[in-house]
């Protein structure tokens, strides 16, 4: 099976082929460094992305904070730490960095502030 995709690790923004059998890449075409080899296999094998929400805040001037995780999560595993995010609030004040909700669903993931809330 062919795969089109385009590469997002640098600006060249290649488009890239991609030879997949047994759901492994075999052969990758198209890109101009050696990112879009990485990117190809890291896609296709195992999707992984920065999930960026925003949390409930009780008591604070705002009611919304601004987060996300600190590190990729696998995408196939987004829609359970979207449901997990939503029972998640901030009581208190928080800066950008400071970690909202350790360990997300045990992927080593926190989550993270993105704005202050005070």
């Amino acid at each position: 099976m062919i795969k089109h995709i385009i590469c997002i690790e640098c600006p060249n923004g290649c488009s890239l082929e991609v030879e997949i059998e047994n759901n492994k890449v075999s052969r990758v075409s198209g890109n101009k460094c050696p990112k879009g080899q990485k990117y190809a296999v890291s896609e296709i094998e195992n999707p992984e992305r920065v999930l960026t929400t925003s949390v409930l805040a009780e008591g604070l001037p705002y009611k919304m904070i601004s987060v996300r995780t600190d590190c990729p999560i696998p995408k196939a595993r987004l829609i359970e730490a979207m449901n997990e995010v939503k029972k998640v609030r901030v009581r208190k004040p928080v800066k950008v960095g400071d970690v909202v909700k350790a360990d997300l669903l045990g992927l080593g993931a926190n989550l993270i502030a993105t704005r202050r809330n005070s």
